[in-house]
């Protein structure tokens, strides 16, 4: 059952990972290449529908890697568990300190109240969240390496 739950977390892990990365290279700069506001558009809808998601896949992912590393204590995997689980409360912390205030300010724009700043502020969202991903991809490859 310990390896099923490791297993299970690090897919969850791993999927989320996934989406970070897409939306950090990909749909960033795909709504970037798009005509007029229509990739501002897409970023304040980004913003919503992901802000309202993303909470409860991370604090899933920080309590799944609790239990996992829990279950590991005393086998091999016990230290990289428990890294992959720092790690991932770090993520929570620099979402909540960092990408948290910026997206909350951004899902509330309309095309009448975009402010004059809004390409730096998302830029600095797009900074913290390279950041993030980066502590992400380093939480997945130690989940990885603790099953192994």
């Amino acid at each position: 059952m310990e390896n099923v739950l490791a297993a299970g977390t690090t897919v969850i892990v791993g999927l989320l990972v996934g989406v970070e990365f897409a939306v950090a290279v990909f749909l960033n700069a795909i709504f970037g290449r798009l005509p007029g506001d229509a990739g501002l558009r897409g970023r304040i809808e980004g913003a919503r529908i992901l802000g309202f998601v993303m909470p409860f896949w991370y604090i899933g992912s920080v309590v799944l890697g609790s239990v996992v590393t829990w279950q590991s204590r005393g086998d091999g995997g016990t230290g990289a568990f428990g890294t992959a689980t720092a790690l991932l409360a770090l993520s929570v912390l620099m979402s909540v300190t960092l990408l948290v205030p910026i997206n909350s300010r951004v899902k509330r724009w309309t095309s009448e109240s975009v402010p004059a700043d809004w390409h730096r502020q998302l830029g600095r969202w797009d900074r913290f969240h390279y950041l993030r991903v980066a502590v992400l991809v380093a939480a997945f490859a130690l989940l990885v390496a603790g099953i192994a």
